[in-house]
């Protein structure tokens, strides 16, 4: 047992003593090349006492020949030419299946049988509408005009211009400016169609004919005062705010004014009414109340020489 113990470390002594004879001879790659040769056979590497893991990662880390550096770079060189070629290769032929195409006569379109052509011919009929390709001159059709005067109208005759259709106030009320447009040659100078009416509700008792009146006029568009005092003020109360009054029946809702005892108003209060119609002969029909009753509305005519003794507000 002593001796076999001796000589197991004899061997072991003399395998790595082989292998670092391997790598310290001197002969560099040349030693190296030496240990993959004994790698690559088996039963070599296990005489040498090389294990095979040692001997792959000797491989793994040794330097390179000199030879095999040039064998690799020729190989990549080699690799790099036959890209080139292949590129090459492909842009001819891009480019000349590019020229093959521009170069052909033959129509690849797809014909439609069903489509026709008209060929368009210039218009030579002089009556006809056409575009000459002589131009005139634009100065020698157009004529010029010397001075700035001319004429306006708002028809082909001036004289058939009806003024009357033509709005010529400023009247905000709406039934007011029709009503001044149709009394337009007998309205009184200066007359203010926006004046103050005065209207701010009928304070006026209930059922007395100065209520109704201005209930009345309110139901046509048309502003009262409401504080023009008993019947018989009426007249001068709406005159001071700008009313136009006079002794002329003029439209459907004039106000109508009785002085006392005048065609059997009050003695002392007076009377008022609303005219309804004007009658050719020039007679009025009025609506009233408190004539027949307290709340009570009635109608009466009056007569054109009756009528031409009373007073009449109208706007």
């Amino acid at each position: 047992m002593k001796h076999a113990s001796h000589k197991a470390a004899k061997v072991t002594r003399q395998k790595f003593s082989l292998a670092k004879a391997l790598f310290s001879s001197g002969k560099g790659t040349h030693s190296i090349r030496s240990v993959r040769a004994v790698q690559s056979a088996g039963d070599d590497a296990a005489v040498l006492g090389l294990d095979p893991a040692v001997a792959a990662k000797i491989n793994e880390i040794a330097p390179q020949t000199r030879r095999s550096i040039r064998q690799a770079a020729r190989a990549a060189e080699r690799r790099s030419h036959i890209l080139a070629s292949a590129s090459l290769a492909a842009l001819v032929g891009t480019a000349a299946g590019a020229m093959a195409f521009a170069n052909t006569d033959e129509d690849l379109t797809v014909a439609d049988s069903a489509t026709t052509t008209t060929q368009i011919k210039r218009v030579s009929d002089l009556s006809a509408a056409s575009r000459s390709e002589a131009r005139t001159d634009l100065t020698s059709s157009v004529a010029t005009q010397s001075d700035v005067e001319g004429d306006w109208g708002l028809s082909n005759s001036d004289g058939a211009l009806d003024t009357k259709l033509m709005n010529r106030n400023a009247a905000k009320n709406a039934v007011v400016s029709a009503l001044l447009d149709q009394d337009a040659d007998v309205v009184p100078d200066g007359f203010n169609p926006n004046h103050d009416t005065g209207a701010n509700g009928n304070t006026y008792p209930w059922g007395q004919c100065t209520w109704y009146a201005y209930e009345r006029r309110a139901q046509m568009g048309l502003p009262t005062g409401s504080r023009f005092g008993n019947a018989t003020t009426w007249a001068s109360s709406a005159s001071a705010l700008g009313y136009w009054v006079d002794g002329t029946p003029r439209h459907v809702g004039d106000v109508v004014v009785f002085q006392p005892g005048q065609e059997g108003a009050a003695a002392y209060y007076g009377h008022v009414a609303v005219i309804e119609k004007i009658n050719a002969d020039g007679s009025i029909e009025v609506s009233e109340s408190n004539v027949k009753g307290l709340g009570v509305i009635s109608s009466r005519t009056f007569s054109a020489d009756q009528a031409s003794k009373l007073q009449f507000i109208h706007y």
